[in-house]
């Protein structure tokens, strides 16, 4: 368990923070970049639980939310062993495996989607897809981050998956995709 007796340690005054191992970086690396998306996909998926109060899905976000907080520890442990240990939190297959199977389950009762939807419907499902954007970008800071330094592979297929979560999760809150905003093409190309 994680103890925080302060908050503040002026080490990061230099414009650097610390990570897992010791090491130090500019807070604007791509490392920290990644790190920094992810917590804001998580902020966005605590946003998104205050509008479903109690249920499953607010529960599956939760978890969620405990897998997000585990990847950014994955980032912040630089290196190229991607196997747990006692000090080393990494995200793990199971991990991505649970997600797909959320993603199946959820999408069994949905309506078949006839056209791209917009982002809306219900508050629920609005704030669901503006997570959904959020971890969106975070995985392409994730993705450019493994360009230039070995990044763990569950950790961007655990991202990836995410995404394709939220989407659905976001049909199931518009009452099963019923309440989905559609995308016309081109509707606003006439003059009014």
């Amino acid at each position: 368990m994680v103890k925080l007796n302060k908050i503040y340690t002026r080490t990061g005054d230099d414009g650097t923070t610390g990570l897992v191992d010791g090491s130090r970086l500019p807070k604007h690396a791509a490392r920290m970049e990644a790190i920094g998306a992810v917590d804001e996909a998580n902020s966005a998926i605590g946003l998104a639980i205050c509008a479903l109060g109690e249920g499953a899905a607010a529960r599956n976000l939760t978890r969620i939310q405990n897998d997000l907080f585990d990847l950014g520890a994955d980032l912040a442990t630089p290196g190229e062993d991607f196997t747990p240990g006692e000090m080393t939190l990494r995200i793990v297959e199971a991990q991505v495996d649970w997600l797909e199977r959320a993603i199946d389950a959820v999408n069994l009762a949905l309506q078949p989607l006839t056209s791209f939807i917009l982002p809306g419907g219900s508050e629920g499902a609005a704030r669901v897809h503006v997570a959904r954007a959020a971890v969106r970008r975070a995985e392409r800071c994730a993705t450019a981050l493994a360009e230039t330094e070995p990044t763990n592979p569950a950790a961007l297929s655990y991202l990836n998956r995410l995404s394709d979560y939220l989407f659905v999760l976001a049909r199931a809150l518009n009452e099963n995709g019923a309440r989905d905003v559609l995308w016309v093409p081109g509707q606003s190309r006439q003059a009014e």
